[in-house]
């Protein structure tokens, strides 16, 4: 099995009930099946400032899992950081497949630049700099955009999830899947606020009204998923 190390940034990540448990599914079922060029990024990713923004591994299997189970061929990813979600995508769709993706920091989207174009799918991907809302907007001008995405992945601000969620449930066909990322926030969501340390709170005050109204939006079927940092799925119903 590969050794990786259990202090690395993602593996704080898993809430399992142990450190060894979580690098046990990592070494087992994770790694193995990890194309090169994502080893590449994360191990990049791992020496970053902000490291604990990369998507986790484990979480990114099941993304792909789920966007080879759709056939997803477009796809819109808000929130980039320095790509891992994004190549994964990439590599997953097919070669005709699309990605448009939104993140404000192009200096941590061009860390991975690199990886993606040696993986050869850079042609799949729109990079746009911007916030978030202004490009939902801007796509939501065109009615010809309405259903027409198979695939949405959120990893960005946690105030704006429920925002991000009511354009992306336009943009995203019936049948179609959206996934938000950090959903249980560390674990935090389930202790009292003071307990959590105060770079969190906010996100994790977000995070628990965003949980709370995903659950009762009949509009999608959804399951709440306890890879990575928490992971919300959920399925355009009407």
């Amino acid at each position: 099995m590969e050794d990786n190390s259990k202090t690395s940034p993602f593996s704080i990540k898993g809430l399992l009930q142990s450190e060894d448990l979580y690098q046990y599914v990592l070494d087992t079922s994770v790694y193995p099946r990890e194309p090169d060029f994502l080893k590449e990024l994360r191990d990049i990713t791992a020496n970053q400032p902000k490291a604990l923004m990369g998507t986790s591994p484990d979480a990114g299997q099941l993304l792909a899992l789920i966007l080879k189970l759709i056939n997803a061929k477009k796809t819109i990813e808000i929130g980039v950081f320095t790509g891992y979600s994004l190549l994964l995508t990439a590599l997953t769709i097919p070669e005709d497949g699309k990605i448009v993706a939104v993140d404000v920091d192009r200096e941590a989207y061009e860390v991975g630049l690199p990886v993606i174009k040696r993986a050869g799918v850079e042609q799949k991907i729109e990079f746009i700099q911007s916030e978030a809302l202004p490009v939902l907007n801007q796509l939501l001008q065109d009615a010809g955009n309405e259903g027409t995405f198979d695939f949405a992945f959120v990893d960005a601000d946690k105030v704006n999830y429920w925002n991000y969620h009511e354009k992306l449930l336009k943009l995203v066909k019936v049948g179609g899947v959206l996934a938000y990322d950090n959903t249980l926030w560390a674990g935090t969501v389930v202790k009292p606020e003071e307990s959590s340390p105060e770079i969190m709170r906010i996100g994790r005050a977000a995070t628990i009204e965003f949980n709370k109204a995903i659950a009762a939006d009949q509009r999608i079927q959804i399951s709440h998923v306890s890879a990575g940092d928490g992971i919300t799925i959920c399925r355009r119903a009407v």
